[in-house]
């Protein structure tokens, strides 16, 4: 089995980071689109970090160079040579370079079960529809956001009394658990395959 190591994408506090790295997930690299804690933690694991800040690129404007940052993610990216892209929390939907680079071997993780509640709300959506279940998924990502193949998922309860942040934070601790253990089996598959394919659960079975 070859060694796999993983980049990590960040945007924010990093307890995702951290958990992956409690769970002994290879990080080699964690990169951020903004100064964040995430690289804090990354440095204090003794992990490269890679801060691209999207300032660079128009920032948060309506002209936000999305290809152009894009490709100087992928190129960093690829000059860390990781066998698998983790996004945990990373606040920028990138373009299709990083898929050419690295398609099929880039992971993401979801507050709730997909293909239901896609999108930047999902937890507030959940609650909205009056759903008795969500959860968390973590799949594959594909240029169409929140909609590639699907690696795992574990339902959270949603309570009576739940709100926006009591409710994400069941999916939040699923997530730190769920996650990493998933992604090391990513790595152990790539490891032994060279693939992912042998991970990859159909969508239509959690519709």
């Amino acid at each position: 089995m070859s060694a796999v190591g993983v980049a990590v994408l960040v945007s924010g506090t990093g307890t995702i980071l951290q958990a992956m790295v409690e769970a002994a997930v290879p990080v080699t690299v964690v990169l951020s689109d903004r100064e964040c804690r995430g690289l804090e933690v990354a440095a204090d694991a003794g992990i490269a970090v890679e801060l691209l800040d999207r300032s660079a690129w128009g920032g948060y404007r309506a002209d936000f160079d999305r290809v152009g940052y894009t490709g100087s993610v992928t190129a960093t990216l690829v000059g860390h040579a990781p066998e698998l892209i983790a996004m945990a929390g990373f606040g920028t939907v990138l373009s299709g370079s990083v898929h050419d680079a690295f398609g099929g071997r880039i992971l993401n993780t979801h507050p709730s079960l997909l293909p239901a509640f896609p999108g930047w709300h999902a937890v507030a959506d959940a609650l909205d529809s009056g759903a008795e279940v969500t959860g968390c998924t973590v799949h594959l990502a594909t240029l169409v956001v929140d909609d590639g193949p699907i690696l795992a998922q574990e339902k959270v309860a949603i309570r009576g009394d739940d709100t926006v942040e009591s409710l994400h934070e069941r999916i939040k601790a699923v997530e730190r658990r769920l996650y990493p253990a998933t992604i090391q089996r990513a790595v152990a598959e790539l490891g032994a395959r060279g693939s992912l394919d042998g991970l990859v659960a159909l969508k239509e079975a959690h519709t």
